[in-house]
């Protein structure tokens, strides 16, 4: 795949999501909330009638990557997926941006470290938000 291929994502996309992720529970409350909202279909993977093998893939393939899959039936996986995304959203020239030389091995690398460890990060998170609530109380 070329290094700019994200850009050539075609909308509507679908995005696979896990919906107990917190971090992807706030993204995705963000994109219900996007003006171009139409051009995304979300799925939660956690849902009790999704069916990966019905996409080609397996549940636990899907759950170590962000998946968004184009209306021509190209798959995006890990931060190329997220630039798909952005790029149907209107976000063309950040996603260049990001495709280009340096930047686009940074954000590989940064998505990467992510992605291993958001589960943890957002029990992190949670009991962080929570703690700043009960402050204000």
């Amino acid at each position: 795949m070329s290094r700019f291929q994200p850009l050539q994502a075609s909308a509507p996309v679908t995005l696979f999501h896990d919906g107990h992720c917190p971090f992807c529970r706030v993204e995705v409350a963000w994109l219900e909330k996007h003006r171009q909202r139409e051009r995304v279909k979300l799925v939660d993977i956690q849902s009790p009638t999704f069916n990966a093998e019905a996409y080609g893939t397996r549940f636990e393939r899907m759950m170590g990557k962000l998946h968004v899959l184009d209306s021509q039936g190209a798959w995006y996986i890990g931060m190329d997926a997220s630039r798909a995304l952005y790029a149907v959203l209107g976000y063309r020239r950040l996603v260049w941006l990001s495709c280009l030389p340096g930047v686009c091995g940074v954000m590989d690398a940064g998505y990467r470290f992510f992605a291993r460890r958001r589960v943890r990060l957002g029990q992190w998170w949670e009991k962080r938000q929570a703690k700043r609530c009960s402050k204000r109380s």
